[in-house]
């Protein structure tokens, strides 16, 4: 295994966190319209239970003043993208059904898409990028066969 990749095959993605603008609006969104049950909560700060890894919310303010992580948010652009994989193609439009009545704004309906998978697609607060997403007949393309390297 190379060195680069030791770190990654170790150590899971235990936590995703978004550089949020206004933590209140953010915990209300992911609260009221996801669902998500809040965890912990500081000034600045929340985090969230849910399926999977963590969720949290930093305000960038915060995190600035706290750590010197630079405050300046990206502009036209998104900071991040998160995607849950579900077990069908249903399940997908069912999703974006009970969030749609919850009054999460898609960006548009699920689709097919050339990767093989039935999507859709929502912003946060913050401009992240949410993926609903769900293989179609077939599974996922574009495995990539693992190829140890030679010692």
């Amino acid at each position: 295994m190379s060195p680069a990749t030791v770190f990654a095959q170790r150590h899971a993605i235990t936590d995703v966190c978004v550089l949020c603008k206004d933590v209140e609006a953010s915990v209300a969104f992911y609260v009221d319209k996801l669902g998500f049950k809040l965890r912990r909560r500081a000034e600045g700060f929340a985090d969230f239970k849910g399926a999977g890894l963590t969720l949290a919310l930093w305000e960038i303010g915060h995190i600035s003043q706290h750590t010197g992580v630079s405050a300046k948010r990206a502009t036209g652009g998104h900071n991040v993208a998160i995607a849950v994989e579900l077990a069908t193609p249903a399940e997908v439009d069912a999703a974006y059904d009970e969030l749609t009545g919850r009054g999460v704004a898609f960006i548009g309906p699920p689709e097919d898409y050339v990767w093989n998978a039935r999507c859709c697609y929502f912003e946060g607060p913050d401009g992240e990028v949410w993926e609903l997403y769900a293989w179609l007949s077939g599974g996922a393309i574009g495995d990539v066969e693992e190829v140890e390297a030679p010692a």
